[in-house]
């Protein structure tokens, strides 16, 4: 029988393109459980696979603890119906942080393109043009003055 496939710290830091101190703290947060040989930390292909997840959590903006939640029903009872609730949950409130950025983002984005508007009409000795853009952005946030 064909002995499984193992990796080595620096293998995967560079496959995955990561520090290995960033493989060690994933390691120190319970979400890899490498085996030892002396004191060389040996990775299975499941360690991998935990480590693949990891990251795209990561990149979902997952709490560690998400991640860590959704590592243990990975290594139970697959694609169940708990579990791909539980994702399908996280899923929809990351969602709905990242809909609440956006919208935040473009509020801010607005604003500043009315104060440079205002700016740039102030510095052409355009008052007309300034209190136009004072009044927009007034209009667009329901205040009376603008600011």
């Amino acid at each position: 029988m064909a002995q499984e496939k193992t990796y080595t710290i620096t293998e995967l830091a560079r496959e995955f393109d990561i520090t290995a101190r960033a493989i060690r703290f994933y390691e120190d947060q319970g979400l890899l459980t490498p085996g030892r040989v002396g004191r060389a930390r040996v990775y299975t292909r499941a360690d991998r696979t935990r480590l693949k997840l990891t990251l795209r959590g990561k990149r979902l903006g997952l709490s560690l603890a998400e991640i860590r939640q959704l590592l243990q029903m990975y290594d139970g009872v697959r694609n169940s119906a708990p579990q791909l609730k539980y994702f399908l949950d996280v899923l929809a409130a990351r969602r709905a942080t990242l809909e609440q950025q956006r919208l935040d983002i473009e509020a801010v984005l607005y604003e500043i393109d009315m104060m440079e508007r205002q700016c740039e009409a102030l510095l052409g000795h355009n008052d007309e043009g300034a209190a136009a853009a004072r009044a927009q952005l007034a209009h667009h946030f329901g205040t009376a003055d603008g600011a």
